[in-house]
């Protein structure tokens, strides 16, 4: 059975966003592996506490999310 984890920062994604996240990634493992391994397919979606997740050495926070792409905070 396939699973899917997605590792994020808590307050980037809203609840709609995850629900999009988790549809189009089993729509993309279905495309590989086929339509029978749908009702065993596994996306889970990990929230990190903000600031407990770094890149170079440098705290990041929903915020900083949204800014590295270009949109406001949620």
């Amino acid at each position: 059975m396939p699973l899917v984890t997605i590792d994020v920062i808590k307050d980037v994604f809203t609840p709609q966003e995850k629900r999009k996240l988790i549809s189009n990634v089993t729509e993309a493992m279905i495309a590989v592996e086929g339509e029978a391994m749908r009702q065993v397919t596994w996306v889970i979606i990990n929230e990190i506490a903000q600031g407990d997740w770094a890149i170079g050495g440098r705290p990041l926070a929903a915020a900083d999310v949204h800014a590295m792409a270009g949109k406001s905070a949620a």
